[in-house]
């Protein structure tokens, strides 16, 4: 099987991560924060460690701004919902997942006005659109750092910078991009969304939301935290003020091995692989006249992620094929970014996306080249 459907999650995981979580499991499955057992203390270590390690890979001073979540839409939703609100002004792009547009659209009833800026047909933002769109009564930019359907990169130190100017919070959704970019938070970046289950390597159930030094949030939910158990009011310290109930120990616990595993290997080694299967496959399907590319040719500005369509075939039809007929997993569709996929024209047939991690080899990118062209003999 070849598996090119990492930008919705990774597979395989390392061994590491595996042997990480079953150990957590097996070994010392208690309630972490609840007890003062000696297994439940080592749960309690382990969540630790994991947020120490993330902390370090995103620059963030303190581990305890680094709050765990279920995934990046839990983390999005309790840095919109918990920021925003009544008369409050929000700018976002055409490009982003319903994790983001749905949220705003949520807010809209509740008095808060939402902007969203058109990127052009690749996918890419003009910076100058997003000062145009600045009011008195912005509070927050919202972008994501590459597009789950075209790969496009958005400058998002640029755009940081924008923001600081003009006294504004900005807010970076990383899902396609953690544990494969570089993500300084240092950078003017005040609340950084990320999922653990994608790039950086962890299981499905895990996610993170690092949020500003001094910058307070209203939770969407209270309840057991292990702390101030004497108290009816939800405690304000972090994390336990955002992370009421009991935590997924073995997922956050194997989300830091993932993290420890970039780190390791080097996430600068990762990227480069990615960016050259990227750039091989690209270069390939190039030379076949029938499939339409979206997003940038520019490899600089392009994440590996690369969604195709075979002239007017039906998107789901051509995923169909490649998994049946080649054993190739890809994701057909609309990819939860309606907008985006109006963006770049291809919101009535959706696009074939191919999205490369790092476990995928150059001998796949061939054989899923020769399978595309076999489609296109037979259609």
């Amino acid at each position: 099987m070849i598996y090119l459907d990492n930008a919705a999650t990774s597979f395989p995981k390392p061994k590491q991560v595996y042997d990480t979580i079953m150990e957590a499991m097996t070994e010392y499955g208690a309630n972490p924060g609840r007890s003062g057992h000696k297994l439940a203390l080592k749960a309690g270590r382990g969540i630790y460690e994991a947020r120490e390690t993330i902390a370090e890979f995103f620059r963030v001073k303190d581990p305890m701004n680094i709050i765990f979540t279920h995934n990046a839409t839990d983390s999005l939703n309790l840095a919109i919902k918990g920021i925003l609100k009544s008369g409050d002004h929000v700018i976002t792009t055409s490009m982003e997942h319903n994790s983001v547009l749905r949220p705003l659209m949520a807010l809209k009833n509740k008095n808060i006005e939402v902007t969203i800026i058109d990127c052009d047909e690749q996918g890419l933002i003009d910076l100058k659109d997003i000062e145009k769109s600045i009011k008195k009564n912005t509070k927050m930019v919202i972008t994501t750092h590459a597009s789950n359907v075209t790969g496009s990169i958005m400058p998002i130190y640029n755009i940081g910078n924008i923001a600081k100017k003009h006294g504004i919070l900005y807010m970076v959704d990383a899902a396609q991009t953690a544990g494969v970019y570089d993500i300084d938070v240092n950078k003017n970046i005040d609340l950084l969304a990320f999922p653990g289950h994608k790039s950086l390597l962890g299981p499905q159930g895990t996610g993170g939301l690092f949020i500003r030094e001094g910058l307070e949030l209203v939770q969407l939910k209270e309840g057991g935290t292990g702390s101030k158990s004497h108290e009816l009011i939800q405690p304000l310290i972090l994390p336990d003020r955002y992370e009421s109930g009991t935590p997924n120990a073995p997922g956050i616990i194997g989300l830091g091995a993932g993290v420890k595993y970039i780190m390791n290997e080097g996430i600068e080694n990762i990227r480069n692989h990615e960016v050259e299967l990227t750039e091989h496959f690209i270069k390939e399907l190039l030379k076949i006249d029938e499939v339409m590319i979206y997003g940038p040719k520019n490899i600089e500005k392009h994440a590996p992620v690369v969604s195709i369509n075979i002239e007017n075939q039906d998107s789901s039809e051509v995923s169909y094929l490649l998994d049946s007929m080649y054993n190739i997993c890809t994701r057909p569709g609309l990819h939860c970014a309606p907008l985006a996929h109006k963006t770049i024209g291809t919101f009535e047939q959706g696009v074939v996306r191919f999205s490369l991690g790092l476990f995928n080899t150059h001998e796949e990118i061939d054989e899923t080249v020769k399978a595309i062209r076999a489609i296109i003999k037979e259609l």
